[in-house]
């Protein structure tokens, strides 16, 4: 798909030209894409995580509409809640983590898009036992860096 939006409407729980990715368990909808920017809605069930990582060539922001996001950014941990908007400029780690009972349902957007598009259907099915060593070398292609585990496993 190229990167040119039409005008219209992309209703709730649709995705552009109905999109829907299952991303290691959490399910991403995309509702705008652009050259200059992507957005998606995403569902993160209880248990799941977006390990630390590095976008060094985008700004990436999460506005929170369900749940509690627990956060480690930069080194420093932190929570988002439903209203919370998360600022995360290009170059700085990340990770999120549904550590709650209950779905985290919140809205994603990043600036430029680059080849996060790309990425998203490179890791769409890959399925919740995929082995790490494949996201992360696939990710590095598409411009998103994963920092390795902490030496402590945790």
């Amino acid at each position: 798909m190229t990167a040119i939006m039409s005008a219209g409407v992309t209703e709730a729980g649709e995705g552009i030209d109905g999109i829907r990715w299952n991303i290691l368990g959490q399910t991403y909808v995309p509702k705008a894409y652009t050259e200059s920017s992507l957005s998606w809605h995403a569902t993160l069930p209880p248990g799941t995580f977006v390990p630390p990582h590095i976008h060094p060539t985008q700004d990436e922001f999460i506005y929170m509409l369900q749940g509690r996001l627990d956060l480690v950014v930069d080194g420093k941990d932190g929570v988002a809640n439903p209203g919370d908007t998360v600022r995360l400029p290009r170059g700085i780690s990340h990770g999120l983590y549904n550590r709650s009972d209950h779905d985290v349902k919140c809205f994603f957007w990043v600036s430029p898009a680059r080849r996060l598009y790309d990425l998203f259907w490179a890791l769409h099915n890959l399925g919740p036992n995929a082995s790490p060593a494949e996201v992360v070398a696939i990710a590095a292609k598409h411009e998103v860096d994963f920092l390795p585990p902490p030496e402590d496993g945790e």
